[in-house]
């Protein structure tokens, strides 16, 4: 029986001509852009793809041989997943692993549905916060919530970044 286990990542960096990161793209499509000579890979990955034919090394990072103008998005869209990767997965209140996303300012008071108002919360905090306000529990915040910012966050998302990707990130 050949053997099929997945390799440790199944994700590549695509790069611009000019080495600018731009987005993540699937193993299988960054091997189908270095074979069509689409673009040539940089960093090779772990494993090895096997074909009839061929056999190439897992694209870790990719460039492209043609340089793609891109229109950059001025913010990076809101989601209950890009809030837990702001947070670090840890409650703003109590630092406890979180679990739920809490308005900071309650909605029914005003509150927006924004980056500014918007954290990770455990489940305990945020039963216990319910539809107050910090001022009237006597809570503070140690950080202030903002909307996320540069251009890992932009090509990444809320992705884990992988570590080898570190020289063409910076």
């Amino acid at each position: 029986m050949p053997d099929i286990r997945r390799s440790t990542s199944s994700v590549a960096l695509l790069l611009n001509a000019t080495y600018e990161p731009l987005c993540v793209v699937s193993v299988r499509r960054a091997a189908i852009l270095v074979l069509s000579g689409k673009a040539t890979c940089v960093a090779d990955g772990d494993g090895v793809l096997h074909s009839a034919r061929h056999a190439v090394p897992v694209p870790l990072v990719i460039r492209l041989t043609k340089y793609v103008r891109v229109p950059y998005r001025a913010h990076v869209g809101l989601s209950r997943r890009a809030i837990f990767a702001r947070d670090g997965g840890r409650c703003v209140y109590c630092q406890a692993a979180a679990e739920t996303i809490d308005h900071v300012h309650p909605r029914s008071k005003g509150g927006a549905h924004s980056w500014d108002n918007v954290v990770a919360a455990c489940a305990r905090c945020n039963h216990h916060k319910g539809d107050k306000t910090l001022p009237e529990l006597g809570w503070r915040l140690s950080v202030k919530p903002a909307p996320p910012h540069g251009a890992v966050w932009r090509v990444l998302g809320h992705r884990v970044p992988d570590p080898r990707w570190a020289d063409w990130l910076n």
